[in-house]
This record gives structure tokens, sequence and C-alpha cells, in this order.
């Protein structure tokens, strides 16, 4: 099966092209003939004898790369200069910079902004620590902080490895919620210490975003980070993935006419993520949930591969005591949610699924099944890749979280304020609904500012807003010049 070409293996060439007609038509041929897919073309410069482009093209994989450089490099009468793998590119010298808020432009902005200026401040955040929200970073600052145990589709690669992907999620912090983060990453595997190294650092951030930690340890380091702490912790992997899966199901469940109360919901893998979202479904009202791991169902009495987040599972789903492997639970499913591995089922597992079956394969980069397989017997499909429709992705809904409860200086993340979130992205979704698009673009204008005000709300009904909601950074009393919060 051919796969779809994507930004994610796109290589840039630059060509060195004679001047004549039909000459650029021999790249393109070249290109076709290799099935690559080509993005922005670009003249660099022309002379009568030889034009000189800058072409992107898409490809699949890394294989599919090195095949389309070899197709370009055949084609007689045209010069390669450079290739260039545009995501390398796009990391190179990291993706995160720090800005100076304040402009420092003589002696006196000096005195302002450090010394002996910055000594008053000190005094005043010591005598009152609340000021530390009006006069430091604080206010508007996360850490991103993982081990590098579980990072998404790699698996255990260290924290330096996956210092690209905490990069990147930083960059996503800011650019759709305004949220300035950081990257912690950290050589440190034993919980215990996790929790201590970031409830020392704690002071200097409003929040805590834990990423790609590995199960079953990222449930205790989240717990007791979040007892220790007075600032909200919130595991990503878990709690994101879940509101985004609440809100396509419950737009997608709308589309097929069923009740999220009524339909049986088989979940393949029962980690972090799979946790998360059965207890978020659970508190939005779903009933019949069975979940599976490699063995199979988890369900009472099992005692082979348990641990305690297994056990919590065997004791609060599967009412029916389902047992066997996971293509015998799918039989007459109407949900299958996978946050597991590739390839795990085929078309034969999905038509033996009920009518108008909600199928959610949503492991990365490679889904538990293509759409192409899933498709014929799905009413609605769903992965986490961008390349296909119904991205679920977390980015829909922790940079609108994070805006929301820093906004209003909340000490948790409640399940009140997840289910806002959810139910703002679900509504994001516009109107009518369509079985292609059962959640908003990542790009949707306003979308984190909507979640970031359904969460502000939430947070003050469920008593965790350290300012009112309508005290919202930069439009109240707590950033005037007196200002004490």
């Amino acid at each position: 099966m051919d796969l779809p070409c994507t930004p994610a293996y796109a290589l840039k060439f630059r060509l060195r092209i004679p001047n004549r007609p039909g000459m650029f038509a021999r790249v393109a041929d070249a290109v076709a003939a290799a099935r690559g897919d080509f993005g922005t073309i670009t003249i660099v410069d022309e002379t009568r004898e030889e034009v000189i482009r800058d072409v992107t093209v898409r490809a699949s994989s890394l294989e599919h790369q090195n095949a389309i450089s070899r197709a370009i490099g055949g084609v007689e009468g045209i010069r390669v200069l450079s290739v260039e793998d545009c995501t390398f590119a796009a990391h190179e010298g990291g993706k995160l910079e720090v800005i100076s808020r304040h402009p420092i432009r003589n002696a006196a902005d000096l005195a302002q902004v450090y010394t002996p200026g910055v000594a008053r401040v000190c005094e005043a955040i010591r005598e009152d620590p609340r000021r530390a929200w009006r006069l430091t970073i604080k206010r508007n600052t996360v850490a991103v902080v993982t081990d590098g145990s579980a990072v998404l589709g790699l698996g255990d690669i260290g924290p330096l490895a996956a210092l690209p992907v905490m990069e990147g999620k930083a960059a996503l912090f800011k650019t759709f919620g305004g949220v300035d983060a950081f990257p912690v990453c950290l050589s440190e595997r034993d919980p215990a210490r996790i929790v201590e190294t970031v409830k020392a650092i704690a002071p200097a951030f409003g929040g805590i975003n834990l990423e790609d930690i590995a199960a079953p340890r990222c449930f205790e380091i989240e717990a007791r980070l979040q007892d220790a702490l007075d600032i909200p912790v919130f595991h990503d992997d878990q709690h994101g993935t879940a509101i985004v899966v609440l809100a396509a199901l419950s737009n997608a469940l709308r589309i097929v006419g069923k009740e999220i109360g009524a339909v049986r919901v088989i979940f393949s893998g029962v980690g972090a993520a799979g946790v998360a979202c059965t207890r978020l479904l659970m508190a939005a009202g779903a009933k019949r949930i069975v979940g599976c791991d490699s063995r199979g169902a988890i369900y009472r009495g099992r005692a082979e591969n348990m641990n305690p987040a297994k056990q919590w599972y065997a004791e609060h789903t599967n009412p029916e005591n389902v047992k066997g492997a996971l293509a015998d639970a799918l039989a007459g499913a109407d949900v299958f949610i996978g946050v597991s591995a590739p390839g795990l089922l085929r078309s034969a597992d999905i038509k033996r699924m009920a009518k108008r079956a909600i199928v959610f394969a949503l492991a990365n980069p490679e889904p538990e099944i293509r759409p192409e397989e899933a498709g014929p017997f799905a009413a609605i499909m769903a992965t986490g890749r961008s390349d296909y429709p119904n991205q679920i992705n977390n980015v829909l809904a922790f940079p609108g979280v994070f805006r929301g409860a820093l906004d209003v200086h909340a000490s948790r993340i409640t399940e009140g304020m997840k289910l806002a979130a959810a139910k703002t992205i679900a509504e994001a979704a516009g109107a009518p609904l369509r079985p292609d698009a059962i959640v908003p673009s990542t790009f949707a204008p306003g979308l984190a500012q909507g979640v970031a005000r359904a969460v502000r709300e939430a947070a003050v009904r469920d008593g965790v807003a350290g300012t009112r909601g309508d005290r919202i950074a930069g439009t109240d009393e707590l950033h005037s010049p007196a200002g004490r919060p």
C-alpha cells in the first residue's frame, strides 16, 4: 500500500536547470514517476543560459526520500546543487530562544531591570509571595518536564533525544496559547527523585506539564506533585489526549446517532493515555468500556500482567466481564479507541463491529489500522496523523487549558475543567457536523482562547482559582501599579 506523502519527509532540492523549454518538465516527470508530491517551487536566480530553482518535494518515508533523490539526480541535463531535509532544517539550532520583554537601552533601564532597582522587587516578593504572579515570569511560564521514557511513536529514547519533542511542545504553547514554556529534560528515572527535582524548580513556574513519562510511574509522579504543589500539574499524554478524545467522540456519536451511555467502547492500550481517556469518558457518562492490553481484555479476577493502574481498570470497567483477545472484544462494539501500537487490526476486525462504527486509531506515527483498511466498515475514522482527516491532536487542548489555568492562578486542573475544555473543542468543530471533520482545525481562529475561557470559568466553579474568573491577566487590579493580588 502506498503511504501518503507528508511535509514530515519533505526535501528541498536546489537545481541548476538549462533555461530551455521543457527542461523543468523533465524534473516534474521524474518526481511523478517516483510518486513524490511537489511543494513550493521558487526561482533563486535566472540567466539566459540557466535557471536555479529551489524545489520542495514531499515523500512518505526515508526510503521514499532516497528514491525521489535518485530520480531527480538521474534527469539528464539537470544538476543537483544541494539537497536539504526540511524537517531537520526546521530544527537547526533548536526551535526556542529567550528574549527580554523589557529593552535595556541605557543605564536607567539597567538600574530598573537589574541592580540596584531589582532589589526592591525582590523585597516586595519576600514580604508577599503572591506578588511573584505579577512581578515575575511565573504568571505565564510552564515547565515541560520529561525523562524521555515514553516518547510518542519512539518509546524510551532518553532525555537528550526527547529534547526536540519538548522544544516543539514549548513552541506550540507559545504559538497557540501565548504561554511561555521551557523544556526540562531529566536524566533520572526514579519517581521520588523526579518529584523532588520538579518540586525544587517549581517556584519559577506557574504550571507543570509532564510529558512522555512511561506508565505506571507517570501516575505516581503526577499524583505526588499535585499533592505537593499549589500550581497545576498536568500530564498531557493522559489528560490532553483524554480531552480531545472526548471532544471528538461526542461529535462522532452525534453524527451516528448514538448515546455515550449506551455504546460499547473498546480501548487498545491501558497505559497513561488509555486510563485517562477512560476516566474522562466515564465522567461524561460512558458505562460500557472494555480495555485491552497485549494479553487481551482487562477483567475482574485477571492476575496476569497486572499493575495498580490495570487493577483500577478491572474494578471500574468491563461490567459484562468480557474476556479474550482484542479482536474478540471488538465484535459488536460501537467504538474502538487505540492508544497502543501500530498494525494491530485488519479490515475483518472492523467489519465485526456494530453498524456505523467509530474507529479512533491513534497510535503514532503508524496507527492501529490505516484509514484505507478501516474505511469500508467505519462510519467515522480518526487518527493522530496530520495527513488524514480527523486528527486527534493534544494541541487542540493543552495551550488553552494552561492559558485558562494561568489566567486565574489555578492550583490544579480538575475534571470539571477538562470536561469544559472538551465541550468547547467539540462545539468549535462547527455545524453542520461532518464525518471527516469531527474536531476543529488546529488553526481554527480563537480556539485556544475559547478553551481558556471555559477553563477559567470551570476553575472558579470548582474552587481552585486564585483569582476571580473575570480577573484576567492584563485587565484587572492584579496588574495595577499599586498592585497586590
